[in-house]
């Protein structure tokens, strides 16, 4: 989560014209607007699938070329996204700090920034990869910029259900970049996080739903209870780890990722049961703990696709 600066909700800091913006502050500034931590994770997801897909060890020139069009690609369509935002973002409490927001960077600059890295990442991903993982990691700055932040975000509930598409994507283009080609392993793997995102986006909205109310962008926990959105968590979580099992059964893992799979999906399940629980008890506040989920939830991403990267090296 971005910090935030004890101002109220909705000033925009906009420097005067010809005003000082540091050259290292501003390169900070850019490098914000890919939100790297949120890359992180897409990397994550993307690496190990491609140890699955080699069933071993890829091409280093390979991962590293297929990692940097990723950071591109999904950093352009979070630029774009904050330059779509930048309206709402000023009146968030946890995205007030944004560099669209505070006017580091210019609305202008960030469209360019944001269109740029796009078209760049869409080549580099074509030139040096290949084409296949260059048209997926498009559709996914397309989905994620026309599909979800300009037409579900603010209209309909399901938008992180739906919206979340585009982070299933490095799946994809992860198996891609090392086979030219998608299979059903790397489908079963994209909707491991299909399922996974509701589940790991509420427990945060449940946390933050008065910044979304006060946008008016109907996050699940801003138009329902709590009661009702832990309801729901639980429900894709029972199908997250269904689904995150199939892969044995067709032959495409062994032993350890399934024990891994089901340790960690166990505890999965435990955490979201506890949180139905204290939702049902009318727990609010601290006493929800909704964000122990949340964590675990990193926790179990990395945990299953390192099992991932690492299954093909013991069967």
């Amino acid at each position: 989560m971005t910090a935030v600066e004890s101002r109220p909700a909705g000033v925009v800091l906009t420097p005067s014209p010809g005003g000082h913006r540091p050259f290292g502050a501003r390169v900070k500034a850019f490098v914000a607007l890919t939100k790297p931590r949120i890359i992180e994770l897409l990397l994550i997801t993307t690496v190990p699938v491609m140890f699955l897909a080699a069933q071993g060890v890829p091409d280093l020139w390979l991962v590293v070329a297929t990692c940097v069009g990723g950071y591109l690609s999904a950093g352009g369509a979070n630029a774009l996204n904050m330059y779509i935002d930048r309206d709402i973002d000023a009146l968030m409490d946890r995205t007030a700090q944004r560099p669209l927001v505070t006017g580091m960077v210019s609305p202008r600059e960030g469209l360019v920034f944001g269109l740029a890295l796009a078209v760049v990442s869409t080549l580099w991903f074509g030139l040096l990869v290949n084409w296949l993982s260059g048209a997926l990691a498009l559709g996914a700055l397309l989905f994620y910029v026309v599909v979800y932040t300009m037409l579900l975000k603010r209209r309909t509930a399901q938008n992180i259900v739906w919206g979340g598409i585009a982070g299933c994507m490095p799946v994809l283009i992860g198996w891609s970049a090392v086979t030219n080609s998608v299979s059903w392993a790397a489908v079963i793997l994209f909707l491991v996080i299909f399922f996974w995102t509701p589940p790991h986006y509420w427990p945060l909205s449940m946390k933050v739903k008065e910044d979304y109310a006060r946008v008016g962008v109907p996050m699940l926990p801003v138009v329902a209870s709590n009661r009702v959105v832990a309801r729901q968590i639980v429900l894709y979580s029972w199908v997250m780890v269904a689904v995150s099992l199939l892969l044995t059964p067709l032959g495409y893992t062994g032993w350890f990722y399934t024990a891994v799979a089901l340790v960690t999906g166990g505890w999965w399940l435990w955490e979201a049961h506890a949180l139905q629980s204290r939702a049902k008890a009318g727990a609010a506040g601290g006493k929800l703990k909704e964000m122990r989920l949340f964590h675990w939830s990193i926790t179990y991403v990395s945990l299953l696709f390192v099992a991932v990267a690492v299954d093909p090296f013991l069967r």
